[in-house]
């Protein structure tokens, strides 16, 4: 490899990556870097940079884009309604609109200590798996906690209690690193009070999640199964530590277990699945796959409530607004990477691939030539994911089993589009419960297979720890 230009070799040296005879991996940008998203790459770095259209999408297909924007952003509203494109809320419910989750489609957060709901945050309910519960645990993942179900909603529609409120609070959790800086991690002490209908299950199982990102889905869609197999043959066959496995789940529309990818822990195969089961559970909407409320047979209110379906039964959610959410969700676009030939990114993105973070954080993909829609067929794309799951250490655990996940497993999250939280939504919380409060202390938060990585981060030095933030931030 040619020796690097002064500036940029100075600087490996003073991180301690190589000698200049000896070149690091990467000394430039690779061909095509910044457009993450392949063709369907946008160049926006704004506070909407979550809310683009596929670039490569055409402008005759924009309009049901738009469309489906509209049914993602906007609010429903209560049963029965002059509004019936968008009545039947409820009648549990967590938020009334996808958006308020997925603020600016972009990353949720855990409560402040003062709100008076979660919001962008929820909670699973389950209890532990048994013999008799087979056909469930095929087809749920899980046991629904009996009374409250597998989600516990804030909210109601007037005359039906709402099953419960969410707290959190944080202890401290002091880690050093090698030169002798400490960062204080914050551990998550979830509270469940004002509980509607009595007490939960003895052995219930909680699982606090933030709503993630809604970019690039359609390209995660598309990547080949093949390909996120051969991630996990490939691990195994490193036999480094790392052992990522898929998940296998249930299809509503197969009616059979398939490779999952959507959720914390790859818990639905597909993203109008994915959808499905939030208008469901998050905003108590039916569908054509699931057309029943989210009410328990305890919770006699929430069964008796006025529904929003059709006289012919149609369901809340026609099978057309399902199709527009889909095609909106499927083609919301990964925005550009920044600074990807700064010396600095480029000195990160190598301690990034030092400490073996690569080896979950998959960099790229080609997507499959017969996507779901040819705007992401054949995109060479840079997700920075394996979609498989991983036992992420006890520190991680949410100790609650979800198809074939343990209770200490997470699917690999992407990391497109992570640099630009803080633009788009005001915050920097990050994992599934919103604990890390930046980047660094996410990192730190890696145990179980990650471990290795989390103690070579740990030995970096303050500059060697600012440039991998630069390479982060730059994705």
């Amino acid at each position: 490899m040619p020796s690097l230009p002064l500036r940029l070799c100075a600087l490996f040296m003073a991180l301690g990556l190589s000698a200049c005879d000896d070149a690091p991996r990467f000394t430039q940008a690779e061909p095509g870097e910044a457009r993450s998203g392949g063709a369907a790459t946008v160049r926006k770095s704004d506070q909407n940079a979550f809310s683009q259209p596929s670039a490569n999408l055409p402008p005759s297909r924009r309009v049901d884009f738009s469309v489906g924007n509209s049914f993602f952003r906007n609010p429903w509203v209560i049963a029965p309604s002059t509004t019936t494109a968008r009545d039947g809320l409820g009648p549990l419910f967590n938020t009334n609109a996808c958006q308020n989750c997925h603020v600016k489609d972009g990353r949720g957060h855990p409560p402040a200590p003062d709100a008076t709901s979660a919001v962008s945050m929820l909670v699973r309910l389950s209890i532990p798996d048994a013999p008799a519960y087979a056909k469930v645990i095929e087809q749920l993942g899980v046991v629904p906690e009996p009374v409250y179900g597998g989600q516990l909603q804030d909210m109601s529609v007037p005359g039906v209690v709402p099953e419960g409120k969410v707290r959190v609070d944080y202890t401290p959790v002091p880690v050093r690193f090698k030169d002798g800086s400490v960062v204080e991690l914050r551990k998550p002490n979830l509270q469940i009070t004002q509980l509607g209908y009595g007490p939960l299950h003895p052995d219930t199982r909680f699982s606090a999640r933030v709503a993630p990102p809604m970019i690039g889905l359609g390209l995660l869609e598309a990547i080949p199964d093949e390909a996120l197999l051969a991630n996990a043959k490939a691990q195994a066959r490193e036999n480094k530590g790392v052992a990522g496995r898929p998940n296998q789940v249930w299809d509503d529309v197969q009616q059979k277990t398939v490779l999952g990818r959507f959720g914390w822990k790859a818990g639905q195969p597909t993203l109008n699945q994915q959808n499905v089961h939030a208008f469901s559970g998050d905003m108590g909407l039916t569908t054509s796959l699931r057309p029943f409320d989210d009410c328990t047979q305890a919770q006699v209110d929430c069964q008796r409530a006025p529904s929003g379906n059709g006289p012919d039964g149609e369901p809340e959610v026609s099978d057309n607004i399902l199709r527009l959410v889909l095609f909106y969700s499927r083609n919301l676009a990964v925005p550009a990477r920044r600074d990807v030939n700064s010396p600095q990114v480029l000195a990160g993105k190598n301690l990034f691939f030092q400490a073996g973070c690569q080896s979950c954080h998959t960099p790229k993909y080609t997507t499959a030539a017969n996507a779901a829609e040819p705007e992401l067929a054949n995109q060479v794309i840079r997700p920075y994911t394996d979609l498989l799951l991983h036992d992420m250490g006890e520190g991680l655990a949410d100790n609650r089993s979800e198809f074939k996940a343990s209770g200490r497993d997470w699917r690999t999250p992407p990391l497109w589009g992570i640099g630009l939280t803080e633009t788009v939504n005001g915050h920097t919380q990050f994992l599934h419960d919103g604990r890390a409060r930046n980047l660094l202390e996410a990192v730190l938060w890696h145990g179980g297979e990650a471990q290795a990585a989390q103690r070579q981060v740990l030995a970096f030095n303050a500059e060697q720890r600012a440039a991998l933030l630069a390479f982060l931030n730059s994705l």
